[in-house]
């Protein structure tokens, strides 16, 4: 059964009644209240006491309900802060988590508590400590574009085994400063090898001048599939799909945790050349390699 707490109106009609003189039993019948919680209230005001005491001596007891915060031993906590510390920048808090706070004996639930509440100086990783759940989908910006083609979910049906075989790529474009030029990047899954296209700008011509040139360069059927998200410099995805034979699948829209190597593998470009700042629009061949 759930106990119900007193609320201000409550406590206020108490004060009356134990002002009048009205029995706590009375009282607790008249607010079908149980006459202990009333009783309780009156010992506190034979005191000398208020009730606005009793609301702040019973804010004060609700502080120390609920379980108690876990926190490791001095010589742990230091031993995690050295290793995050070295790691920066190479891998994610998730990863930090699994493969350190597992090796002193931490429960990863724990370890992602500890970072939530800033006891680990995480600003130097990629996602600063920041963490969506599993089947995050984002809100922002959502509604302004649509499906452009085959749900990621088809996938999953024409290649049951897709995890476990080379051939199926996960593609995007990274953007300059302010929208001025783009790259495309492509991911293999199982061997994690990034290609980078110079594109210039992010129109679908572009995309697909540019990535047509690419494949006609590669072996037919070497790649399987390629799975977008729904940006429009995708939207003549048809093309290429019918002159390679390619599978191609879109992400749900704000969902780009379903294409996750291809954007923490973006986030490596970003810190290990590409900055936000530049200017994508004339950057060389060279440079891009």
């Amino acid at each position: 059964m759930t106990y119900k707490h007193l609320n201000t109106q409550e406590l206020t009609f108490i004060y009356h009644f134990w002002k009048q003189g009205t029995k706590a039993y009375l009282a607790a019948r008249a607010l079908r209240r149980s006459a202990e919680t009333i009783y309780r209230v009156y010992r506190f005001l034979n005191q000398g006491k208020t009730i606005v005491q009793y609301q702040e001596h019973y804010h004060h007891q609700k502080t120390k309900c609920g379980r108690k915060s876990i926190t490791l031993p001095k010589d742990e906590r230091k031993y995690i802060q050295k290793q995050v510390s070295t790691l920066a920048g190479h891998q994610i808090p998730s990863l930090v988590v699994t493969s350190i706070i597992l090796a002193v004996v931490c429960e990863p639930y724990i370890g992602y508590r500890m970072f939530k509440r800033g006891e680990f100086d995480v600003r130097q990783l990629p996602m600063k400590g920041r963490r969506h759940p599993n089947g995050y989908v984002e809100t922002r910006g959502r509604g302004r574009t649509g499906q452009l083609g085959r749900n990621i979910d088809e996938r999953y049906n024409d290649y049951p085994n897709y995890r476990n075989e080379f051939g199926h790529l996960e593609a995007d474009t990274v953007q300059g400063s302010k929208h001025h030029g783009a790259v495309m990047t492509l991911v293999e899954r199982l061997s994690k090898v990034e290609i980078i296209l110079n594109i210039h700008h992010r129109t679908a011509e572009c995309v697909n001048t540019h990535f047509d040139q690419w494949l006609a360069k590669i072996p037919r059927h070497l790649f399987k599939s390629i799975t977008f998200d729904n940006g429009k410099e995708f939207a003549e995805w048809r093309e290429i799909a019918n002159k390679y034979d390619i599978s191609i699948y879109f992400a749900e829209v704000g969902a780009p945790n379903q294409r996750g190597l291809n954007e923490n593998n973006n986030g490596i470009i970003r810190r290990d050349g590409l900055k936000k700042g530049m200017d994508f629009r004339s950057l060389p061949d060279e440079l891009i390699q």
